[in-house]
């Protein structure tokens, strides 16, 4: 991976597999512009020749308008979770379809990929589809890489079940962006959410509510999310362990099909831990605590269990 910083050191760069997800304003300090920045990015692609792949996203307008400027011979493969392509790599329904003139080359169901839930993991696949298919390998071969992927610790990984209900770690989730994520990929759900709050705290995820059952509230942004939660239901927990505690009995007393508790905090961790690693850690040993819970990962490290 790497950052416009690093590109920008880098006048020869010409890989063999370019990829470019997206561009959303950042580090304008150093760019001055979003197209300053957005000049950087496309750098990747610039010395790239025939016999090369670049894999553009095209959901936002500044990644599109990269791709239709590209001219330097090499296989441009647009990328859309928003919408089909006649030409391209697109799963905007989270069915992965890969279409050369028209015409289908490669199709991968990811809805059933607990490890890939969520628009943004439809997206990585779409990306790793593309490099991997641009390096010879098979759809078959890719299918079955990306049906035993234990997905990342702490990023929206499943650690454990409780006959339909699942247990969710999303620590690295330390602002309301990318707690969004989270709360899009789920619809009956548990929330855990607290610690120190970044700005603007929990305002930006009002819309998506209505998908959550219960917060279970921990660490000092409590009662700051409580006043934007008012007239939800919501528990001041404190600790994690009661939170998961609390979350895992209401969500066994309610039965729903599909239900999750989530760890998604929306907030830095250092006010209860050292590092969201550590919290995310925290939170997979609460729940082995849960009498009858099937542990989907097992170590010290808690890493899944094959």
């Amino acid at each position: 991976e790497l950052s416009s910083f690093q590109i920008d050191l880098m006048p020869g760069l010409a890989p063999e597999v370019g990829i470019l997800t997206n561009i959303t304003p950042d580090h304008l300090d150093r760019h001055g512009t979003m197209e300053n920045y957005a000049a950087v990015k496309a750098r990747m692609f610039n010395r790239q020749r025939r016999g090369q792949t670049a894999l553009c996203g095209v959901d936002d307008s500044w990644s599109a308008a990269i791709a239709d400027r590209l001219t330097t011979g090499a296989d441009v493969r647009r990328v859309s979770v928003l919408r089909h392509l006649d030409d391209g790599i697109s799963a905007p329904d989270g069915i992965l379809i890969d279409r050369r003139g028209g015409k289908d080359v490669g199709r991968i169901d990811l809805r059933s990929m607990a490890s890939l839930r969520g628009a943004h993991n439809w997206q990585n696949a779409c990306m790793a589809y593309g490099a991997a298919r641009a390096l010879g390998l098979s759809v078959a071969d890719i299918t079955a890489g990306m049906t035993s992927f234990p997905g990342l610790a702490h990023r929206m990984q499943t650690v454990a079940r409780l006959a339909n209900l699942s247990f969710v770690n999303d620590s690295k989730a330390t602002n309301a962006d990318a707690a969004q994520k989270a709360l899009l990929a789920f619809d009956t759900i548990y929330w855990i959410a607290g610690g120190i709050a970044k700005a603007g705290g929990i305002e930006p995820l009002k819309l998506l509510f209505d998908r959550v059952v219960k917060t279970y509230l921990i660490g000092q942004a409590a009662e700051e999310f409580a006043a934007t939660l008012a007239g939800r239901p919501m528990e001041h927990c404190g600790s994690l362990d009661r939170a998961v505690a609390s979350a895992a009995r209401d969500a066994r007393a309610d039965g729903r099909a599909g239900a999750v508790v989530l760890l998604s905090p929306a907030c830095a961790s250092f006010d209860q831990y050292p590092n969201f690693e550590v919290r995310g850690e925290a939170f997979v040993d609460a729940v082995a605590r849960i009498k009858g819970v099937d542990m989907l990962i097992g170590g010290e490290s808690h890493v899944a269990r094959a």
